[in-house]
């Protein structure tokens, strides 16, 4: 009975297991998913910071030609630029600009990109981080395979492939515009049986830092715009502190005066954004949480990368078309953004009215004199009633030299007569000044003005007049030293300021007035070594000044009479 009971109790428990695996139990491919979602989980939910990025290439002393045969490259081209990618860790290093040369007279044309091995290395770098070593990723010591077309043009993109000995294959499927953008998709594909974190990330990198303007008008350095807000680094600071920041949006740029390399996340990720120095300048994002990659599963990530010349027209046009927050700020427009950019697309339309640039701020200069007209008048009418008045002020100040009251008296009463505010001729003034010196900070940063020539001897504008006076404007054949190269534009502008100067009433003070009276000579050496479409700009609004002053100078009377 016992032996019944348990045998009875053995086959219907196999019963009840049989039933339950035909009807209850969940199929082994669901349970299989729910496993591996759960060691996903687990990833996400205990995974560290996004890794840093650290770079270890040596630096070589080494030609550029030798650096660019040392590794098997794929090369790319379209209508504005021209280069390759190594595939020894799949950089972008060598790019060319075809329509810039590096100098006016010259046929070579401007390389802003170079391979990392160099002193001069400059570079994109991209790819996935991991926070341990469990599994080996890509790095700058990894041999790409090309798989397809072997040039990356605008209608042609190209894939690089790379397997480890995971059985984990990293891609990058690259597109080229006709322009300066890159676009690049980054896959990986497990066929592994684990699940894995990748961080991807997309990096500036520039071995050394160039020479720079150093001038406060613009920055040449690291530059992101995170969340809106714009931040900007200069190369000495990052070599002092570095700089760390999470944002939803922006990009990371290093920018030069006229060139810019720039990475931009994909969209609606998050990622920390590093400005940093160890033995190169590296402008870099990765995103902040990790791309969880499931066993035989396929994960792609996409960012856009632009090297290319700051040309107004191109960065807007990116900045709109590519959806880019704040983009046109790798143009160094300034505070005065609002009056400096406006103005840049004034005087782009007299240039393309006129064909001549020099010409353009002739016509931009005749156009801010003709809009502050009014407020010049009002300015001038006062100065030429104080100038009218300095024989009497002169006859008032010996009259009652020893009674300061007295003294002032008397000038106030003459003030009342005469309707003269000696202050009223400095608020136009000082209105005008923010104009002033917002085209004067359009025509140093913008490219435009770049080998521009005018007429004559001047043959670039963004250049400094290249005559002297110290040899009589190239009629002696000796070639002055930088310090003494004093062109004819700034002597021009140095005798139409001191020409200005006897318009305007002198200073009562003997001292100030000697002081003044160097005030030309002293503008004429600072400005000297600066772009000659700035002094050409200088001299022509001291012209139109004058030629203002004069006309109301002559309407000018007053009432009393010596």
């Amino acid at each position: 009975m016992d032996l019944k009971g348990t045998l009875a109790a053995i086959s219907l428990s196999a019963a009840v297991i049989v039933l339950w695996g035909l009807f209850f139990a969940p199929d082994a491919d669901q349970v299989k998913k729910t496993q591996l979602e759960k060691e996903r989980n687990e990833l996400v939910n205990n995974n560290e910071d996004a890794p840093k990025l650290i770079e270890k290439e040596e630096i070589k002393v080494i030609t550029r030609d030798k650096a660019i045969d040392e590794s098997s490259r794929i090369m790319f081209e379209n209508e504005n630029i021209i280069g390759s990618i190594s595939l020894n860790g799949g950089v972008i290093d060598d790019l060319t600009f075809k329509k810039y040369q590096t100098s006016v007279s010259g046929e070579e044309k401007v390389t802003l990109l170079n391979p990392k091995v160099m002193k001069t290395g400059y570079y994109i770098d991209s790819g996935w981080a991991i926070n341990n070593n469990e599994i080996e990723a890509p790095n700058s010591k990894t041999i790409w395979n090309i798989e397809g077309n072997n040039k990356l043009t605008p209608n042609s993109p190209i894939k690089l492939t790379w397997t480890n000995n995971n059985n984990i294959t990293f891609e990058k499927i690259i597109k080229l515009d006709d322009k300066f953008l890159f676009n690049i998709e980054q896959k990986i594909i497990n066929n592994s049986e684990k699940t894995y974190n990748f961080y991807p990330y997309g990096q500036v990198i520039r071995n050394t830092a160039p020479e720079v303007t150093n001038f406060y008008i613009l920055h040449e350095g690291l530059l992101g715009v995170f969340d809106g807000e714009l931040v900007e680094e200069d190369y000495d600071d990052i070599e002092d502190k570095s700089y760390s920041k999470n944002a939803d949006e922006g990009y990371v740029s290093i920018v030069d005066k006229y060139w810019v390399a720039s990475i931009i996340p994909e969209k609606n990720k998050s990622f920390r954004a590093d400005f940093d120095y160890k033995n190169k300048f590296k402008a870099s994002f990765i995103e902040s949480k990790p791309t969880v990659v499931g066993a035989n599963e396929t994960k792609s990530n996409n960012f856009r990368v632009i090297v290319a010349a700051k040309e107004v027209d191109i960065i807007d046009g990116y900045a709109e078309s590519q959806n880019i927050s704040k983009f046109d700020l790798v143009i160094d427009w300034g505070w005065f953004y609002w009056i400096v950019k406006p103005l840049f697309f004034a005087i782009d339309y007299f240039f393309k009215l006129t064909g001549n640039f020099g010409i353009a701020i002739i016509l931009i200069t005749i156009c801010i004199r003709l809009a502050f007209f009014p407020l010049a008048n009002l300015s001038f009418r006062s100065m030429a009633r104080m100038k009218l008045l300095q024989p009497e002020m002169a006859r008032l100040k010996e009259l009652h030299k020893e009674d300061k009251v007295k003294l002032q008296q008397e000038m106030m009463a003459l003030y009342r007569r005469e309707k003269v505010n000696p202050l009223s001729g400095c608020f136009p003034i000082l209105l005008q000044i923010p104009f002033f010196f917002a085209i004067y900070k359009m025509l140093f940063v913008t490219i435009e003005m770049r080998h521009q020539p005018f007429f004559g001897w001047i043959k670039d504008l963004s250049e400094r007049d290249p005559t002297s006076i110290f040899n009589i404007f190239g009629l002696i054949p000796w070639d002055p030293p930088s310090f003494l190269i004093i062109g004819a534009f700034p002597c021009l502008m140095g005798l139409s300021m001191w020409a200005q100067q006897k318009l305007n009433p002198a200073p009562p003070d003997p001292i100030q007035a000697k002081i003044f009276m160097f005030f030309p000579l002293f503008l004429t050496v600072i400005l000297a070594p600066f772009p000659s479409g700035l002094v050409i700009y200088w001299t022509f609004n001291n012209i139109f000044t004058m030629m203002q002053q004069v006309v109301i100078m002559r309407k000018t009377t007053v009432k009393t009479q010596v």
